[in-house]
């Protein structure tokens, strides 16, 4: 019997070409949706899938809607992290969920990309040569030497974006709740002892933290208010790490330079949303892993995975469902 497979979320449609998929030929139907599905209508458009391949968090799998997906057995992630799935009620339902290996740099890539495209005005600027405006340049834009960047959260993507602060001959400060003194010295960068005293020191601050209960909101109206005026937020990690409503504030009223944003409460960004027309930000809609190397890794494993589990031996296994759904 055929299984139907779903891919969600492939916005540029590519899923298809990304990997070979041949070894499911008969075994599985796939089915790409290149729109996203809203909350509202998942259950209904994924209701007859027994396989379902999401990309990272793009769409929430939380415990209602798994359990109104009864021939749902498979679920796949890209990546090996997503907190956008309800582990413990998939594990319940007898679903299993299993990931697929990632590239680390380009998010670390597309946050200096973006910090370049702020403080120099390249959007704005490339805007105005390609439409012929009257004027030949029409902006100031600001230099990072001399300037310190604070990296909040070094792990390994951190530690990218510090090394670019320190080729850019930035002074490199960093924070993070395993951070040393010691640590920082090995990283070669200075150590801020507390969030707080980073936030105080730095002309850039960028978030590379992992979203967890005790990071949710760590940026808020309070946190904003210790950054130097004339600062600027860049933040390509999560987009519930801040404070949106705050952050507009700030913004709005020019105590920040501005801020290079990658990632949101919601996703994709409602059409009236402050973010797509305040002129100190630029801002992505979450492509920081949207790169050919990532993609063609993040569907090879998930078909993969896919055939190992049709196989009796999956593979890269999140967690381990209770008895009771089995590969037809």
């Amino acid at each position: 019997m055929e299984l139907r497979c779903a891919i969600l979320d492939d916005y540029q449609n590519v899923a298809l070409g990304m990997a070979d998929w041949s070894a499911l030929a008969g075994r599985a139907r796939l089915e790409v949706f290149a729109e996203h599905i809203e909350p509202q209508d998942l259950a209904e458009r994924l209701a007859g899938f027994d396989i379902v391949v999401a990309m990272r968090e793009r769409t929430v799998f939380g415990a209602e809607l798994l359990s109104r997906l009864p021939k749902l057995k498979l679920l796949v992630t890209t990546g090996m992290n997503n907190a956008s799935i309800d582990m413990k009620a998939a594990e319940r339902l007898g679903i299993l969920v299993c990931g697929t290996r990632g590239v680390v740099g380009p998010a670390a890539e597309l946050a200096w990309g973006l910090l370049l495209s702020l403080t120099r005005k390249i959007p704005g600027e490339a805007a105005n040569l390609r439409a012929g405006g009257e004027s030949w340049q029409i902006s100031v834009g600001t230099g990072l030497q001399g300037k310190t960047l604070g990296v909040a959260g070094v792990g390994k993507l951190g530690r990218l974006v510090c090394g670019y602060g320190k080729a850019f001959g930035m002074e490199v400060i960093g924070w993070s709740r395993s951070l040393t003194e010691e640590k920082s010295r090995e990283i070669g960068i200075g150590y801020a002892p507390s969030l707080d005293d980073l936030l105080r020191r730095s002309d850039v601050v960028s978030l590379q933290l992992t979203l967890t209960k005790e990071t949710r909101g760590i940026i808020g109206r309070r946190e904003i208010g210790l950054m130097r005026p004339g600062a600027i937020l860049v933040n390509t990690a999560r987009g519930p790490l801040v404070d949106e409503a705050a952050l507009v504030e700030a913004l709005q009223a020019g105590r920040l330079a501005g801020a290079a944003l990658d990632v949101f409460d919601r996703e994709p960004l409602p059409s009236d949303h402050p973010f797509r027309t305040l002129p100190n930000v630029v801002a992505t809609p979450h492509i920081g892993y949207v790169t050919e190397e990532t993609y063609r890794i993040f569907f090879g494993d998930a078909a993969a995975d896919i055939a190992a589990w049709l196989a009796g031996k999956p593979e890269r296994a999140l967690n381990v469902p209770a008895a009771g759904r089995r590969a037809s």
